[in-house]
């Protein structure tokens, strides 16, 4: 899928990055070259562990913080006192769950299908566009699906994990109680309001407090393992299926209970291209999954020896002489949660404009070296709105569990789908194999999509309301763009028939270059006729430029600019970008010297088309659908911004157009 646009959000172009580990000329002889190679190793080992401890602050934030809650709501489901059998089941159910679900289908399969190092349902998308060979809709839906649910679960992660934390405070003393949902509120305002200023000074933080965090929870879960060691039979997954086959429907309500567990997997995926699939794994093997499983296990334990603790399960498995201070630590946990999840809703949307499923927005970069730290004003305080909202409706982080899960569940079948395509044809192992790896997860998924819609009355159908906003915006704006761009080129005159007119055309020349940006290079664009129509001026050199956002996250050098060359007067410029960069046309035109454009800024003009719409119901999409195409045009970032072209050197001309 391709898409360009003379509308944009501002950006830079991700610098490129030297082969971590490469190897420069060092002193001659064997030594020298000995000693080069161990301080390559040691840099590579070095680095390797830097990005598993970045991993933990950063990709399991979230999955991190459900021990706050997941084992608490997943017994309450049961309605009653939990018996022996009862507590190891849902147990079971917890652990392989984190076995099933996280484990086999993102550690060991789904981290393997990058697109060129990147991943996400959007990047899962692209690869499986590329791999059919052509754009489907069927997976474009998919996409547009999956990334519409991740926002539910964006919103609901912050509000549901502080509010969780918070709620500890009580624990620690019932004179905070009424102080909860205030804190709450303080946290999550701080929380957003201090994007604008970046994650690059605080990240380097994440990685060390959620490893402590990982650490005490291992503490904390061993500790209580001995009230009961009976639970380590909840190792077997004999008693998660027996559990299920007694219980009937009240298990299938438990089990989506069970899936709070696993909120949070997607980000292994998501942020591949962050760390690699390699200190993601190690972090996962290492730390993450036995930190999780000893520390349901400890809770089990407490919860079968005091079967009166299981509404503050959690915050009680802490010795009261340090339960204020780990409530305050499990504070930062949930910020760093939620940062994660703010973070990936950033780049989400990054990605789907650069897709062309949403107007581009204004994007700042809050780091001159990393490229993925952004900040999306927009986007950041529409995110606030809808918490703020969440956490005043719902109040206690019980009743906002009930809403959770939907989203998430939602987003992981739309990536299993995906993952079939990559499987059958980027991988080559066939329909057959695809389906056959692939179906067992796919089940899984689908009984506990089933599960977690028995929550829909209690506040489940806040994320579907959210994916639902999510998909028409989406729809919208492709279906809007897809007539604007086919109402301008049926109407358009093909630029080689214009410039061979233009031969002989007696307009007045004048000197240096004009730029006319345009999403079709062989049309002539409205800008040129009406520049050609008003002025009766052409420029003796008029470059057709045109920016293509290709599906793969980064293009190289050499493959970024294409020129063409169509008569004295005129030539059409192609830039393709990844969808994971941003457009920089000064720096690109730069480049375009060596491929025989002459470019001089200071003798260059910019034109740019500013079209305004008028909705009609006769004409286009429904009179609705044309009400929020215009409003997300609205919200488009300014071209000049977007494009990174100096405000001096644009030339605006506007025209109307009936949708």
């Amino acid at each position: 899928m391709t898409t360009s646009s003379d509308e944009g959000a501002a950006a830079k172009s991700a610098p490129s990055e030297p082969t971590p580990g490469a190897l420069t000329p060092g002193a001659s002889g064997t030594h020298g070259a000995s000693a080069t190679a161990s301080t390559a190793t040691t840099s590579e080992r070095h680095g390797f562990w830097s990005l598993t401890i970045g991993s933990v602050g950063v990709v399991y934030g979230d999955i991190g913080t459900s021990p706050l809650y997941a084992m608490r709501e997943s017994l309450l489901h049961l309605g009653h006192q939990p018996s022996l059998e009862e507590v190891i089941g849902v147990t079971s159910l917890l652990i392989w769950a984190l076995v099933v679900v996280v484990t086999f289908k993102y550690v060991l399969i789904l981290l393997r299908a990058d697109n060129h190092g990147e991943g996400g349902t959007l990047s899962l998308m692209a690869l499986a566009q590329d791999a059919l060979g052509r754009r489907s809709w069927p997976l474009v839906a998919l996409g547009v699906v999956g990334a519409s649910l991740f926002y539910g679960d964006a919103v609901i992660t912050p509000a549901v994990s502080v509010l969780s934390s918070a709620e500890g405070l009580k624990v620690a003393s019932p004179s905070f109680e009424p102080y909860v949902l205030p804190i709450t509120l303080a946290i999550i305002f701080g929380l957003y309001t201090a994007q604008s200023f970046g994650t690059g000074r605080v990240a380097a933080f994440f990685g060390p407090v959620m490893v402590v965090w990982f650490l005490s929870l291992t503490a904390l879960g061993a500790i209580h393992i001995f009230d009961a060691p009976t639970v380590l039979n909840a190792l077997n997954p004999y008693h998660a299926v027996l559990f299920l086959f007694q219980h009937g429907f009240l298990g299938f309500v438990v089990l989506g209970a069970t899936f709070l567990a696993v909120t949070g997997a997607e980000a292994l995926y998501a942020d591949m291209g962050h760390f690699g699939p390699g200190p993601i794994r190690t972090a996962w093997l290492g730390l993450v999954l036995p930190s999780l499983v000893i520390n349901y296990l400890g809770q089990a334990a407490l919860a079968i020896s005091h079967p009166e603790v299981v509404e503050n399960l959690f915050f009680l498995m802490v010795p009261e002489w340090l339960r204020l201070p780990f409530v305050l630590f499990s504070c930062v946990a949930t910020v760093v949660a939620s940062q994660a999840n703010i973070s990936g809703a950033y780049s989400l949307t990054r990605q789907a404009m650069q897709l062309g499923l949403l107007p581009h927005l204004e994007v700042q970069h809050t780091s001159e070296t990393q490229h993925g730290q952004i900040y999306m004003p927009k986007v950041n305080w529409l995110m606030l709105a809808c918490v703020v909202l969440l956490v005043i409706t719902f109040q206690t982080s019980g009743r906002l569990a009930a809403a959770y899960g939907i989203a998430v569940i939602g987003t992981m079948i739309m990536s299993s789908v995906l993952a079939i395509v990559v499987i059958a044809k980027t991988w080559k192992l066939g329909w057959p194999l695809a389906l056959l790896i692939m179906t067992p997860l796919i089940v899984t998924d689908a009984v506990f999509l089933s599960a977690n819609l028995l929550k829909i009355k209690d506040g489940g159908y806040i994320p579907l309301m959210l994916g639902v906003v999510g998909v028409v915006v989406m729809w919208t704006w492709i279906r809007g763009t897809r007539f604007v761009e086919g109402r301008i080129e049926r109407e358009a005159i093909p630029i080689r028939e214009f410039a061979k007119s233009m031969s002989t055309s007696s307009a007045t020349r004048v000197k240096g270059t004009a730029m006319y940006l345009t999403s079709s290079p062989e049309i002539t664009p409205p800008a040129l006729l009406h520049n050609l129509k008003h002025n009766k001026v052409l420029h003796e050199r008029n470059v057709i430029l045109s920016v293509y956002t290709l599906n793969q996250p980064t293009v190289p050098q050499n493959e970024r600019i294409t020129l063409k060359r169509v008569s004295e007067e005129f030539s059409t410029l192609e830039l393709r970008y990844g969808f994971m960069e941003d457009p920089n046309l000064p720096r690109a035109l730069a480049q375009a010297k060596a491929h025989g454009l002459p470019f001089d800024m200071m003798k260059t003009s910019f034109f740019v088309g500013r079209r305004s719409y008028r909705a009609s119901a006769s004409v286009g999409m429904p009179l609705w659908q044309d009400h929020i195409f215009i409003s997300l045009v609205r919200q488009s970032y300014d071209a000049t911004e977007y494009f990174r072209i100096p405000a001096g050197r644009v030339v605006e001309l506007g025209n109307q157009m009936v949708v």
